[in-house]
């Protein structure tokens, strides 16, 4: 999602065809061996990937960048780009430890920490349903300036109103929301990241033509604002890049699953990303100075330029509406299928080594097609409840700041860092049985050899994977210290205000 701040990101989910379409349609293809094989490309993935990072927050980097001076903000933002990335890394690395195709932070926690399971999936149903909301209001608060900016004479009542707007828009995502695959979202995606060219080539283009320069205020190279205005912009710039919630989706339906294409996958959309803040927070911030706003678009002059850049905006957040739902709908359906005894199973299971990647490989391919599809219904009836919900709220509640910035805090955060962290180093342990299974499945994979004292001496790249592991635990704990700060800050401003 692209940000937590006066304008919110986007984020993503699976989406595939709609529930029209036969179901034969919407079966995994399998591969000769009855495997799963997914069908998305490489390009595709990129275009989804970007479009639930980059979002209408992005419209907040210059204000961001204010806060902390240009040489500290740029830092923060390529920190931040790269603790996220090593987050997505890790999920390509977890995923490996799954069937093909059934990877998802459900499916994790039932061979980690399975007790557990139903809070982790709540905190991302939570997170991605605020976040949807979100898009509802800012698709009607900017509208009605839409109209303003397009008509000469007073507009009619109902053109300027939130509410109608709202709905105009929800029926337009309605269809979008029932996709089940990712990959068929592509095409908006690629409407929403030509949204995303337009407002960047707007603000450099104002930038360059110098038309700000009468009301840029100081510009600060190094000196920073102080350290509360800088910790109240870092959750901007960290939630900017959260994108973790659909980073399973797309490893389940890429066409290549190699080491090599999942990590590119992974650097080209944060770098993609990462350069698209870097451009727009530097000449944002050049352009206005310290006199810069949240919404950097609302204080160009009155002109056919901006406001297509506010319609730009309403595209972006339309089109990034359905790629919330769908992890939302897939955490809402864990959650219900959560039981405490299948956890106590699942432990038992663990204990004796039985629940791997390899038991699961051993499943009929017909389990292995249906595993993780809902059904029809419950399908249906998840998706409609997510529309309604989402819609009453944006109907009655103009303003959820402080929500998102919670929600943010919480749900970003665990997704982000915590839990890629926490997955990786309890699966990636040299006593785990899953990853020694792993190892003794795949050729690929180096061996370890144990010394007389037992303890593992690695060799080759076996010596990085014990680096990831360690690094992984760290990002784990930067997930809590992050979410610890950006807790004390959110109450420290609402007690401000």
């Amino acid at each position: 999602m692209a940000g937590y701040s006066a304008i919110p990101s986007a984020a993503s989910d699976q989406g595939s065809r709609p529930t029209s379409t036969a179901s034969s349609n919407r079966r995994p293809r399998k591969g000769k061996d009855g495997g799963y094989v997914g069908t998305a490309s490489f390009a595709s993935s990129v275009i989804n990937l970007v479009n639930t990072i980059v979002g209408a927050g992005v419209l907040a980097m210059p204000s961001a960048l204010s806060n902390m001076g240009v040489t500290l903000g740029v830092l923060v933002i390529v920190w931040s780009g790269l603790t996220s990335g090593f987050g997505l890394y890790l999920q390509t690395r977890c995923a490996k430890y799954l069937d093909r195709g059934s990877a998802s932070f459900f499916a994790l926690s039932q061979i980690t920490y399975p007790n557990a399971a139903v809070f982790f999936d709540a905190a991302i149903a939570i997170k991605c349903f605020g976040v949807g909301i979100s898009y509802l209001i800012i698709i009607g608060d900017l509208m009605p300036g839409v109209v303003r900016g397009f008509t000469d004479s007073p507009p009619a009542e109902y053109l300027v109103d939130r509410h109608f707007w709202v709905t105009v828009f929800m029926l337009v995502v309605i269809p979008l929301s029932f996709l089940r695959r990712l990959d068929s979202l592509k095409y908006t995606s690629v409407i929403a990241l030509i949204s995303i060219g337009y407002l960047v080539v707007l603000v450099v283009y104002h930038f360059a033509k110098g038309d700000t320069l009468a009301e840029r205020g100081a510009v600060h190279l190094v000196q920073w604002k102080g350290i509360v205005p800088t910790l109240a912009s870092f959750p901007v710039i960290v939630f900017a890049y959260t994108c973790h919630q659909n980073m399973f989706s797309i490893l389940n339906e890429i066409s290549d699953n190699s080491h090599f294409q999942t990590t590119s996958v992974v650097m080209t959309s944060i770098g993609s990303a990462g350069s698209i803040y870097l451009l727009v927070a530097i000449t944002g911030y050049l352009s206005f100075g310290d006199h810069v706003a949240g919404n950097i678009v609302a204080q160009y002059i009155p002109s056919v330029a901006s406001t297509i850049g506010k319609a730009a905006i309403v595209v972006l957040v339309m089109f990034s509406y359905p790629l919330q739902v769908h992890p939302c709908r897939a955490s809402v359906d864990a959650v219900l299928k959560w039981r405490p005894s299948s956890s106590r199973r699942s432990n038992q299971n663990n204990a004796s080594g039985s629940p791997s990647r390899a038991s699961l490989l051993s499943q009929s391919p017909a389990t292995q097609a249906t595993r993780g599809e809902m059904g029809e219904t419950r399908f249906a009836a998840i998706t409609t409840a997510i529309i309604i919900l989402s819609y009453i709220v944006a109907m009655t509640v103009s303003s959820l700041e402080m929500v998102l910035a919670y929600v943010g805090s919480t749900g970003s955060t665990a997704i982000s860092f915590i839990l890629p962290g926490l997955f990786y180093y309890k699966i990636s342990s040299p006593h785990s049985p899953h990853h020694q299974r792993l190892l003794k499945g795949d050729d690929d994979e180096e061996e370890y050899v144990s010394d007389e004292e037992g303890e593992e001496s690695w060799t080759g790249p076996q010596a990085r994977r014990t680096l990831v592991r360690r690094l992984s635990l760290a990002l784990a704990i930067y997930g809590v210290l992050v979410m610890v700060v950006c807790l004390i800050t959110n109450t420290f401003f609402i007690a401000a205000h």
